[in-house]
């Protein structure tokens, strides 16, 4: 995994602290820490809150790092060494003193290199008394990206494809039908680790889908277990309701579509608890292009993204015969598959807040507004490779941004002044436009 990297820099670093792993359920926490663990340290010493509740007893005393260590060495019956020895609390949110004795190992006992993961960490941080301000590191982990997917499948040579391009002409198209091809195939089987170990063994699309059923379920438990009584039904009827709000042509979340009597602001807290638990992405609305478009969004009016695009095709019974015919993989449900698949993509790749456009009058919208190096670049995503882009070009007589973006079907090319990104390639955006303009620059000046 990607994160891999952010993690030996976060061991190797001067300043560090102990690590929050935060990220939904099933995303595959515990596995890369221990992976990390058994690769970079002399050995490993795992505790779970969740599947060991008697583990927080070492943390109801007083909060002694040095005495927790020395009753954790022996529990386990390990010697803890300073630098030596990864220690990993998992599911650490079902225990709040050792959350909070994470300020003390940061305060008194930086030699101890900690790591602690949970699938609920942004609830129980939403609640007060529970965070250690300024006492840890955070890192994020969400579903595998397209390019991972690529590294699992066997076909990293394509994402050095990818990640090597310089200069914005067609790939090879042989390499774009395939790019293609195994793009369907992510739309149906996600970034979930464990549907996609699935069908690099056994390719058996049936078995991946049970496999993320069980993932849908064990997010419903959660809601029934980690929430409060009052917004466990609610819960239950926004999750259900994501899949219309995306099919419809703007893709507002809109409460009283769930049920007409519905009040919003009676269910924000439940829509915030989907968001902390990372199973959302939101997407505001902003009708200027200014930075920073987070002083401009409006927090009334947003879009709702599910974290993986193969749980929302588990979650509307997407068929497997779909890949069969892939032209209609991708422009079934409204582009919902399309423009979630980019939203995941941008947010969990580059990281980036979410934004959407709608014209004053409401006749004209650009899917996403992207603010990098205090630019904001307008991207359209569109299913087809026959795409119309009407709001982009409203978008640009309005405010004339540097570029216009758009993520089809289609292979890397300039449509005019619009830059067109493979979906598969959506990584690409807006880097390798910055190269494309820097050559044209340095060749008007050769001139």
């Amino acid at each position: 995994r990607d994160i891999y990297k952010k993690l030996l820099e976060w061991k190797t670093s001067q300043r560090r602290k102990p690590l929050l792993l935060r990220g939904a359920r099933q995303v595959g926490k515990t596995y890369i820490l221990q992976k990390f663990g058994g690769k970079e340290y002399e050995s490993v010493a795992y505790f779970n809150f969740e599947e060991d509740p008697t583990i927080d007893d070492f943390f109801r005393q007083k909060l002694d790092p040095e005495q927790i260590i020395s009753n954790l060495s022996l529990y386990l019956n390990l010697e803890i060494k300073p630098e030596k020895c990864l220690i990993i609390f998992d599911e650490i949110q079902a225990s709040n003193n050792a959350l909070n004795a994470l300020k003390y190992f940061s305060e008194q006992a930086q030699e101890y290199h900690i790591a602690a993961a949970g699938s609920l960490i942004g609830i129980t941080l939403s609640r007060p008394r529970s965070f250690p301000v300024g006492k840890v590191s955070f890192l994020d982990m969400y579903p595998m990206t397209f390019p991972e997917f690529l590294n699992a499948v066997g076909k990293s040579g394509f994402r050095q494809l990818i990640e090597t391009k310089n200069e914005f002409s067609p790939f090879p198209q042989p390499f774009h039908n395939e790019l293609v091809d195994l793009l369907a195939r992510y739309f149906y089987v996600g970034g979930m680790p464990e549907p996609v170990r699935l069908f690099v063994e056994t390719g058996n699309l049936g078995d991946v889908r049970k496999i993320q059923k069980d993932i849908i379920d064990s997010y419903l438990l959660d809601f029934s277990k980690h929430a409060i009584t009052s917004d466990i039904p609610k819960l239950g009827m926004i999750w259900d309701s994501i899949p219309t709000h995306l099919a419809k042509e703007n893709k507002k979340f809109i409460f009283t579509a769930i049920r007409k009597s519905i009040r919003g602001r009676e269910y924000e807290s439940a829509l915030k608890w989907l968001e902390n638990a990372g199973l959302i992405y939101k997407s505001y609305q902003v009708t200027t292009a200014k930075t920073p478009l987070k002083g401009y969004m409006n927090r009334s009016n947003f879009k709702v993204f599910v974290l993986d695009v193969g749980i929302l095709g588990a979650m509307v019974n997407l068929s497997p015969q779909l890949l069969a015919g892939r032209d209609r993989l991708f422009s079934e449900f409204r582009g919902a598959f399309v423009e979630n698949y980019v939203a995941q993509q941008l947010h969990s790749e580059k990281g980036v807040d979410l934004y959407y456009w709608t014209s004053k009058g409401k006749k004209a919208e650009t899917d996403f507004l992207c603010e990098f190096i205090s630019q904001i670049y307008p991207l359209e995503a569109k299913a087809g490779i026959n795409p119309k882009s009407k709001s982009l070009i409203s978008f640009d007589r309005q405010f004339k941004p540097t570029v216009l973006s758009r993520a089809t079907l289609l292979n890397l090319r300039h449509d005019g002044r619009i830059c067109n990104y493979p979906l598969y390639a959506i990584t690409l955006f807006p880097e390798l436009d910055f190269v494309s303009q820097e050559k044209t620059r340095d060749s008007e000046a050769i001139v």
